[in-house]
């Protein structure tokens, strides 16, 4: 097998995920007014998804224990393309439940996909191939959110929808032909599992994974209206200040998987020390352009660096039942999305002013810095395709 042709099937599937997951913030006001409701009540489909990823992530990954890899992978993408399909083709508020379809796959297919990179590689470079798979993630915030949003936007939202519903058929072909056909897996022992998942190692690094995540979204989330009130800065600045963050995650993505190949622990540690630093420091860097492009450059790459380790963490702490502690791993980022967009409304509210929300960020990412060092990480596990 090439482990190459491998590893881009799995970035092929998680470029599509990606699209379809932030695609839907620029869309909002259109999905609106097609759909007859409010901005805000549009704004549920975000939730809709990230609820259908918390869910679906350990519940899909069981269900899928009984194929083997590649079917389950290819089950998966299946689930996407129909739920894709279901959107464009939606005529009401009913949008929400075909977001929530399309958001069951989400979870599984990174859990089961980062046992198979981590299966096709040396052990001292399993957290570089799972960077690796998620790199397609990252590409998908500088080239496939953008495409989506424009669709939508100039030629409608349902071919938007549509158009991502094709990718998720590119990304079954390439699976199908990238990834070699596998017996079926033995029956998942779901008690087992469970109880590996809930050892006090495992759920530390998985609360870790979740203020990370939450340091991440609590500026992540807000960063349009925080760049306009500290920078002054105009659409057009702030759009090409995402583009900066959806860079620095690919950069970040790759420094990361790199560094939890040299050491895991000391890559988890020294990321979250850097990221609280750095979010510390942003106020301050947010008061001229020049300095605030690269704040959120900056920004963008040390979040998603911390990507890699924390997801290769919970698959060793986890030995016992990697694939469904990595999926619900995944489900850990999007409740740390909640999270800091939570925490960041709250500071908002509380009328701390918006050079308060980078600060709260840091303080998450000093609380998980903390549990970091609570925890520890195991020898590399993987397991055969």
């Amino acid at each position: 097998m090439n482990s190459r042709a491998a590893l881009l099937a799995l970035a092929v599937g998680a470029f599509a995920i990606g699209t379809t997951e932030f695609a839907p913030m620029g869309l909002l006001p259109v999905i609106a007014e097609g759909v007859g409701v409010s901005i805000p009540s549009a704004g549920m489909l975000i939730t809709a998804y990230a609820v259908g990823v918390m869910l679906g992530a350990p519940v899909m990954t069981l269900l899928m224990g009984r194929f083997g890899k590649r079917t389950a992978l290819m089950l998966l993408m299946s689930i996407f393309v129909v739920g894709n399909l279901l959107s464009a083709l939606a005529p009401n508020y009913g949008l929400l439940l075909s977001r929530l379809v399309t958001s069951l796959n989400h979870g599984a297919f990174f859990g089961i996909g980062a046992v198979v990179a981590a299966s096709l590689v040396p052990k001292e470079k399993q957290a570089a191939a799972v960077a690796t798979m998620f790199m397609g993630l990252t590409i998908a915030n500088i080239g496939g959110v953008p495409l989506a949003t424009w669709v939508g936007q100039q030629l409608g939202w349902r071919l938007s929808f549509a158009g991502t519903a094709v990718l998720g058929l590119v990304a079954i072909t390439a699976l199908g032909l990238a990834l070699p056909a596998s017996a079926p897996d033995a029956r998942p022992d779901v008690r087992r599992e469970i109880r590996a998942i809930l050892q006090p190692q495992v759920l530390l690094a998985m609360a870790t994974t979740v203020l990370g995540a939450g340091a991440m979204f609590t500026l992540y989330t807000y960063v349009a209206p925080v760049l306009g009130e500290l920078t002054g800065a105009s659409n057009a600045f702030i759009a090409m200040s995402l583009a900066l963050i959806g860079i620095g995650f690919t950069v970040g993505n790759g420094i990361g998987g790199r560094m939890a190949d040299w050491s895991l622990d000391g890559a988890t540690r020294i990321l979250l020390a850097v990221l609280a630093v750095l979010m510390f420091v942003l106020p301050l860097a947010f008061m001229s352009h020049a300095t605030a492009a690269l704040g959120v450059l900056l920004f963008g790459a040390a979040t998603f660096a911390l990507v890699p380790p924390l997801q290769i963490r919970v698959m060793q702490v986890a030995s016992e039942a990697p694939g469904l502690a990595s999926s619900i791993n995944v489900g850990a980022f999007n409740l740390g999305n909640a999270v800091g967009a939570a925490l960041g409304g709250a500071v908002i509210s509380a009328g701390l002013g918006y050079a308060a929300i980078p600060v709260a960020g840091g303080l998450l990412a000093v609380s998980g810095l903390l549990l970091a060092w609570l925890g520890r990480s195991r020898a590399p596990v993987a397991e055969a395709c």
